[in-house]
């Protein structure tokens, strides 16, 4: 224990070191000055306020693409049944059809009943039948809109759960995002005005925009706009649909920024199949209804995996990727309203926990001295150090911090010198039985360690399970509650014994202090 390597030391330092050095913004005043890359630890809504912003899910325009499936499978029904039909059109709500026959009427009714259970098949006089949601569904389908939307706003604002933004759902399609801090939300408007449905189609090549626009385009191709102001004719099928993606990353293909992806079983074979049987056509890569690229399939993608390449910047890339990693919205989303908040928590109440949290360092540092006396004080400086690598690590992440966060702070805080009480009383112990002041210390650290991970390890799983099933705040606490234990166990064994192991080689004691 006391003869540790420089090469050891020189990198225990060097942690400590870097972890002050990023926790140093927290002290600055002028903070606007500062560097992007060097800024403070965010507070949190309930801490300084932000930015309020109010948005309606759109979820009309769900039921009319969800009307225009119908009405494709309506076709399909009487086209394959040889039933005659007028007047087939998908409305808001509802598909209609004309169907004169009456016999064929009530056959095509009892074939629509069969294509989805939580259809109403009614007959509205004329020959006309309608199909529509019953209540029950159309109010799950809602629901479900809006409980899938909440999710992906919030992985598209806050992917590591550190931003700790207010994500809730108001009334029947709406939703209310509070952003902690940010008085310009005009970068989250747009992320959150994408769609982001992706899909891919082959391209037409029998067929021209100039075509398209002289009425000579197949039924089974439309024009599409690409994001440079070309005009594409592509399938109207997809041959495969953004939902088979599971992953996407920025990244570099000679020197250019571009897209990666990668689909999952299904999605990878579907691919492969598709490009092996079109080598040498054009694919168009469709993001909201507008193509982003159009390579030539060079060969057979098998890999399950590809590349979307463009005229891209590093910031598009990464935009692009998050868009795509966080999933497509079910329903586009309105901006309603947006306003500035202010902070959920009186001056008064901050201040008291703060205070309230000084004092409850303070009794700790006091009690270690009054039980430990010098090695309290050396228990006293890794305390701080802990906090200074804590604050160093949430300002490098971008983290927010809230009135949870700051109580997991104070959590680690006792369990950091739990870990040093293990340590001293093992010392106490080995003193006790005889064996000589460099072994004890050396003892102490060596036979404690195992107990240290072992109860901090079963934290951490807590912590881990807070972390992947909640939300908000709760998620907030399970990172500041992880950092904790990290730097805990870092400044608890490692920087305590450096310091202990140089006060063991300068002073050379008879005795430990203990």
């Amino acid at each position: 224990m006391y003869k540790l390597s420089r090469t050891r030391i020189i990198l225990i330092l060097l942690v400590c070191l870097i972890g002050i050095f990023f926790a140093i913004p927290n002290l600055i005043k002028n903070k606007e000055a500062l560097p992007s890359w060097w800024q403070p630890v965010n507070l949190g809504l309930d801490l300084q306020g932000g930015s309020n912003l109010l948005l309606e899910v759109k979820i009309d325009d769900v039921l009319k693409e969800r009307m225009g499936t119908v009405e494709d499978s309506v076709r399909q029904v009487l086209r394959e049944n040889k039933i005659r039909y007028q007047n087939l059109k998908a409305g808001d709500t509802s598909v209609t059809v004309k169907i004169d026959n009456l016999s064929a009427r009530n056959q095509a009714m009892g074939l629509f009943k069969k294509l989805d259970n939580e259809m109403n098949v009614a007959e509205t006089g004329n020959g006309v039948i309608e199909i529509t949601y019953n209540e029950m569904a159309l109010n799950a389908l809602k629901k479900r809109i809006v409980d899938q939307s909440i999710e992906i706003v919030r992985r598209r604002i806050d992917e590591l759960g550190t931003k700790e933004p207010v994500i809730q759902g108001q009334g029947t399609d709406r939703i209310v995002v509070q952003l902690p801090g940010l008085q310009n939300p005009e970068y989250v408007k747009s992320l959150l005005g994408k769609t982001a449905k992706m899909s891919f189609h082959l391209v037409d090549e029998n067929s021209t925009a100039m075509d398209a626009r002289r009425g000579k385009l197949s039924a089974a191709s439309r024009l599409a706009k690409g994001v440079g102001g070309e005009t594409y004719v592509i399938s109207r099928k997809p041959i495969i649909g953004g939902e088979h993606l599971v992953d996407s990353q920025p990244n570099f293909q000679e020197g250019s920024p571009v897209v990666s992806f990668k689909f999952d079983t299904v999605g990878g074979k579907k691919f492969g199949e598709v490009t092996k049987e079109n080598v040498g056509s054009r694919l168009a890569i469709v993001l909201d209804n507008e193509v982003i690229s159009a390579p030539v399939i060079q060969t057979a993608i098998l890999g399950g995996s590809g590349i979307i390449s463009g005229n891209f910047t590093v910031k598009d890339a990464n935009d692009l990727a998050l868009l795509l990693r966080s999933g497509a919205l079910p329903a586009p989303l309105e901006v309603l309203e947006e306003r500035t908040v202010g902070a959920g928590l009186g001056a008064d109440s901050i201040r008291d926990g703060i205070t309230a949290s000084v004092i409850g360092l303070i009794a700790v540092v006091i009690f270690m001295i009054a039980a430990y006396g010098l090695f309290g004080i050396f228990t006293t400086i890794a305390v701080f150090m802990n906090l200074f690598l804590m604050l160093g690590a949430l300002s490098f992440m971008g983290a927010t911090l809230t009135l949870p966060g700051i109580a997991g702070i104070i959590l680690t805080i006792g369990m950091a010198v739990d870990a040093n009480v293990l340590i001293f009383e093992r010392m106490r112990e080995e003193v006790k039985a005889g064996r000589s002041t460099r072994d004890a210390a050396d003892a102490g650290f060596n036979e404690a360690w195992g107990t240290i991970v072992d109860s901090n390890l079963t934290t951490l799983v807590a912590a881990f399970v807070l972390f992947y099933f909640g939300t908000g705040p709760v998620r907030g606490f399970a990172v500041t509650l992880t950092i904790g234990i990290l730097t805990s166990m870092f400044t608890s064994v490692t920087v305590t014994r450096v310091i202990i192991s140089t006060w063991i080689n300068r002073c050379k004691p008879t005795k430990l202090p203990i």
